[in-house]
């Protein structure tokens, strides 16, 4: 699909590289048709790394997409290029007033950290509340799914005795679901993670529904049962090096605890690179949210989102 982002944005270069289809804003005007607006809430301190992984992911679509980014104002992220930041982010003031087709809230290197210990939890509060009116359809990625899950519905997450680390076999439990069209009976894809909840927690809630878990019964994809909000906490948008580089980072730093990702690593030999067994369950999962549940059913006026 034709995704439509700033011809300036690093992702582009990148993006084009892999032979994906990105359209200039220039051409994207001259076409008689109304785009998919998607906002997505970046909160990782590796921008540019999270832009180009999910919009590599929005492309698999032949829906046209047009993408804007949003950053907190009441944190700013000292990993990230001021500059880039300001060419390419919004604020939430200067978007508040208008209405999207789908939004992704990504994850945030806060596993230990309580929800109101968050120095921007105030802020991503008064962001989660005003999707319910101006957003049709929310994805939640990783801690941005716990902090939704908690914020809408009071689920507490949990610190994991043991980080969830590596490649996991998954489990479909809606298979029907239009979500899991084209996937295998069981898929793989990455977890990076000390945070859980309670399966118990979220099936107490009459409002959710769990869609997919590991083998081993934690959360993988649950959403609401009028599909406006999915709260996911795999990252099936991952690169092939992603984990390997948060290994040899935290080796890098001395931390003797490191473990070895799981299913990663051929032979569990860290000098082999890994053999990629999740890119096309990243594929089906966007597209298939970006088609079913947000293209299909959201309002052709864009104002008319509530």
């Amino acid at each position: 699909m034709p995704i439509r982002i700033p011809d300036s944005l690093p992702a582009h270069a990148i993006l084009e590289s892999e032979n994906i289809f990105v359209m200039t804003e220039y051409r994207a005007i001259h076409q008689d048709i109304r785009p998919l607006n998607v906002l997505i809430l970046n909160l990782m301190p590796t921008k540019i790394v999270t832009e180009t992984q999910l919009l590599r992911k929005l492309s698999n679509t032949p829906l046209q997409i047009q993408v804007e980014f949003l950053q907190t104002a009441s944190y700013q992220s000292t990993h990230a290029d001021p500059s880039h930041m300001a060419q390419f982010y919004y604020t939430f003031d200067q978007i508040k007033d208008k209405r999207y087709d789908g939004m992704i809230i990504t994850g945030a290197p806060l596993d230990y950290v309580p929800c109101e210990g968050v120095a921007y939890w105030d802020e991503i509060c008064r962001i989660m509340e005003w999707t319910k009116s101006h957003v049709h359809c929310t994805f939640y990625l990783c801690w941005g799914a716990y902090a939704g899950l908690y914020y809408h519905y009071g689920i507490q997450k949990q610190d994991l005795a043991q980080k969830l680390f590596g490649i996991y076999p998954h489990r479909i439990l809606k298979r029907t679901s239009p979500l899991f069209r084209g996937f295998d009976d069981t898929f793989m894809a990455p977890h990076s993670r000390a945070t859980d909840v309670r399966l118990s927690d979220v099936m107490a809630v009459d409002a959710l529904e769990v869609m997919a878990t590991t083998e081993e019964g934690s959360l993988a994809i649950a959403k609401s049962r009028d599909s406006r909000q999915f709260f996911v906490t795999c990252h099936a948008e991952y690169d092939a090096d992603t984990l390997s580089l948060e290994y040899f980072r935290d080796m890098e730093k001395g931390l003797t605890s490191v473990d070895l990702p799981k299913n990663y690593f051929p032979g569990d030999d860290p000098e082999r690179a890994p053999v990629v067994t999740w890119r096309s369950t990243g594929q089906l999962l966007y597209s298939n949210w970006l088609n079913f549940y947000v293209y299909q059913s959201t309002p052709y006026d864009v104002k008319e989102i509530h």
